[in-house]
């Protein structure tokens, strides 16, 4: 495949070894429109690139992802709402990490939360450093769980535990993410990168078409209401995306003072 370096990704090959970085690190990652809409590119082409044998996730400096950039709003075009563009770049997005061949690995840098968390759960094995925290916070800020994350956490860790992170929108460490089979394993943040390597390089030798038909299974098996989850959730955000509570938890996010939720 072609490399194509843009503002907010890094794209490097190792040979079998393809590493997606966010590189938005004055915004903690948040991932704006633009990166959304290039990570789902870079997938979607290395799914058709027999030579990609493993695919790592990851973001520069103290973040992974820290969800939406809400302060970078889209306009609506097209006849399309800016909301309803969103969320289409959002889905393809986690889309293309369930639905590319190879195995994808997810390295855990920093704080991880909103879509950022969904992007993460989507890969198939997770790991984190010992120091960051897992967050849902859509509720914060009048929203609801999107990127397919109502699917994805249920699926790791059922949902009586997926309901307590999605509607009370408290940080989770990792050592209790990786109790909860919510991530892999947590890792003391000067083994992460050592640790990461050693798998994605183990994957890259291993048995490609093997590794491609158990993941295929594995996600047939687990995410079965994927696709509709996405759906609702797009229905639903799009919905909250217009109410007053948006509007106020949005700005108290911004102003870093507490909501005060009308509604």
């Amino acid at each position: 495949m072609q490399i194509t370096p843009t503002e907010n990704l890094r794209v490097d090959r190792d040979g079998g070894l393809l590493r997606l970085t966010i590189t938005r690190p004055a915004r903690m990652n948040a991932i704006d429109l633009a990166s959304m809409i290039e990570i789902g590119d870079v997938l979607t082409e290395a799914a058709t690139d027999s030579s990609v044998r493993v695919v790592v996730l990851t973001g520069e400096g103290k973040a992974f992802c820290t969800g939406a950039d809400v302060s970078s709003p889209v306009h609506d075009a097209g006849g399309r709402k800016g909301s309803e563009i969103v969320m289409d770049a959002a889905n393809r997005m986690i889309r293309s990490v369930v639905t590319v061949p190879v195995p994808v690995i997810t390295r855990i840098n920093g704080p991880v939360a909103g879509v950022g968390l969904s992007l993460a759960l989507a890969a198939d094995l997770i790991y984190a450093a010992e120091s960051t925290y897992l967050l849902m916070p859509f509720i914060n800020i009048g929203l609801m769980p999107d990127g397919g994350a109502t699917a994805l956490v249920a699926a790791a860790v059922g949902r009586v535990r997926a309901a307590a992170l999605a509607l009370l929108g408290e940080r989770l460490p990792v050592a209790e993410a990786a109790a909860a089979g919510l991530i892999t394993k947590a890792l003391p943040d000067d083994q992460l990168d050592a640790h990461v390597d050693a798998v994605a390089g183990k994957l890259a030798r291993g048995p490609r078409r093997a590794l491609e038909l158990t993941k295929a299974s594995l996600n047939a098996a687990t995410l079965t209401e994927l696709d509709a989850a996405l759906e609702r959730e797009t229905v639903g955000q799009i919905e909250l995306m217009t109410t007053s509570d948006f509007i106020e938890g949005a700005t108290a996010m911004l102003t870093r003072r507490q909501p005060n939720f009308g509604s």
